[in-house]
């Protein structure tokens, strides 16, 4: 099996780390919760939780819950709701303050082997001292005794000092090539209430001293993390050798990846949402995985984009023609067909019987004909699409125009014969006449046509509104720091109409609107008096898989 090209570096380290005993796989997800996930945190997701299902082994949810000022239970519910929308079920669900009082002793441990000390310098002179850019330079606190490291550390524990007065750093190497080993902090003093721990804590451990012991406590055998934590690695085996752990989990890293016309990471996301830029978290033109979930995005869809991407080791920018491919092609069978009208325009049957009313059996999906059949009223006057008929038409348009006739979807053939304007020079209603021999399903195959045309029923069409969606920003290689917004990323169609058997749609539907866009219901805004569809994504695409 190692030798199996097809397997990624991950999977092939984990085979050469357990051989046949596969079920001994233990990995962790880590999330902070400082803010909703992402697009980028699924592909995390289903790296961790899909290996370890792969292999018959465990893996851990973990809240990286140290940072008091920013955590929040609102975001530790909103990640536990995304993981099992995606599809997974964590074997132990665990907090990083469950560990705080482990960490603290470790502290105290690495005092008093002399590998701790105190210090006094403002987070301005630990940055200086530390020489980002040239050689480090020792703290002068640095050579504290242990007697008194231990004594003032237990005062920083009490609250006797203020915030951000003392430090509690490793003493490693100041002259380390890797900055990351130049006496890092390990605690800092911060009096805001933790959302889980309440007042007890006044101190709280770094991510990168909480991090490994967290790890190594919960037994994770493979630690996988994206790339800009190589560097940390032995900083983080340096805390796990110096507690004296036996077993230390490996961590192996793979890069993040960034999709084409998004905003990624937590901190652009935050102010999005605080600059009231997007309609919160779950807008859906976001790429956080409630907005995507609100957009009308399926689990399956962003299982196999982040399948299908794979793992590398350098970071990769991803077409997000790439991923509406997956949510399409998990759309397809899935969904119901209906017709609705986005810019209508009254199209007058004159020769069909007035105050008629006939009832047609289509079907929901053609392609999937376990989705069954729906009945649609057809009348007199319905319905169409302004864009479907043109006065002057070219010779390639094969939709209305007078003298040309049409399929009207799952009806009758039709033929333009007039049409009239306002006072303006508008065209507001176009006449017509069918054949009632062409009606669809009636086995009438004497004529055919080129085009074909959805409609719905005058009277009995349901006003909706649509939230035409596109991409959130222009793509043109900017940085996250300078993005140009797409002023046209939302349109909303207000006087939209709709067959009515979309009155019984819910939350979990997706429709396909016919020739023109997937839709689902907005869960945040829609309701039974007022239907609001939100456009998932169109139903063309330009977008070749290789």
């Amino acid at each position: 099996m190692n030798e199996n090209t097809s397997l990624n570096f991950i999977q092939r380290a984990i085979l050469e780390d357990l051989g046949e005993n596969t079920q001994n796989l233990h990995t962790r997800w880590p999330p902070s919760p400082n803010g909703y996930i992402h697009l980028g945190h699924a592909k995390a997701i289903c790296l961790n939780f899909g290996l370890a299902k792969q292999y018959g082994g465990l893996c851990n949810l973990r809240m990286d819950d140290t940072a008091p000022a920013k955590d929040d239970l609102e975001y530790v519910k909103s990640i536990q709701d995304d993981i099992k929308w995606l599809g997974f079920e964590w074997d132990g669900l665990y907090f990083g303050s469950d560990y705080f009082d482990q960490c603290y002793d470790f502290a105290v441990a690495l005092i008093k082997k002399g590998v701790a000390f105190v210090c006094d310098l403002s987070a301005e002179e630990i940055r200086e001292y530390r020489g980002f850019e040239k050689p480090g330079k020792e703290s002068p606190y640095r050579n504290r005794s242990i007697e008194e490291n231990l004594d003032l550390f237990a005062k920083m524990k009490a609250g006797e000092f203020s915030d951000g007065a003392r430090t509690l750093r490793a003493k490693i190497d100041m002259a380390s090539p890797n900055i990351n080993m130049r006496d890092p902090i390990m605690y800092r003093i911060t009096y805001t209430p933790h959302y889980r721990t309440g007042d007890k804590w006044c101190i709280y451990p770094t991510y990168d001293y909480a991090h490994p012991l967290q790890d190594a406590i919960e037994g994770i055998t493979h630690s996988l993390c994206s790339a800009e934590f190589e560097d940390h690695r032995p900083l983080y085996n340096w805390f796990i050798d110096q507690i004296g752990f036996e077993k230390k989990p490996r961590q192996i890293e793979f890069a993040k990846f960034y999709v084409t016309n998004t905003i990624s990471g937590k901190r652009h996301l935050k102010k999005l949402v605080e600059d009231g830029i997007v309609d919160g978290w779950d807008d859906p033109r976001l790429i956080t995985i409630s907005g995507l979930r609100r957009r009308g995005y399926t689990p399956a869809a962003i299982r196999n984009f982040c399948n299908e991407m794979g793992v590398s080791k350098g970071v990769t920018k991803v077409d997000a023609a790439m991923l509406e491919h997956y949510l399409r092609e998990d759309l397809a069978p899935i969904s119901k067909v209906v017709m609705a009208v986005l810019d209508p325009i009254k199209l007058v049957i004159t020769n069909y019987p007035e105050g008629q009313t006939e009832m047609l059996e289509i079907p929901n999906n053609p392609k999937n004909p376990d989705l069954g059949t729906r009945q649609v009223p057809f009348s007199r006057e319905v319905y169409i699409e302004s864009a479907d008929f043109m006065e002057d038409a070219p010779s390639k348009y094969h939709r209305l125009s007078p003298g040309r006739e049409v399929r009207l979807a799952g009806a009758y053939f039709v033929t333009c014969t007039d049409f009239v304007k306002d006072e303006t020079g508008k065209v507001i209603e176009v006449h017509a006449t069918y054949d009632p021999a062409t009606k669809s399903g009636s086995g009438f195959t004497e004529r055919k046509v080129k085009g074909t045309i959805h409609w719905v029923s005058c009277d009995e069409a349901v006003k909706i509104t649509a939230n035409l969606y596109d991409y959130l920003v222009i793509d043109d290689d900017t940085t996250e720091e300078g993005f140009r917004f797409n002023e046209n990323s939302l349109t909303i169609v207000e006087d939209a109409l709709a067959e009515p058997s979309i009155m019984d749609a819910t939350i979990e539907d997706r429709f396909q609107f016919m020739r023109n866009a997937y839709f689902c219901l907005d869960s945040k805004t829609s309701s039974p008096n007022s239907l609001v569809f939100n456009r998932i994504v169109e139903i063309k695409s330009s977008y070749k898989p290789s």
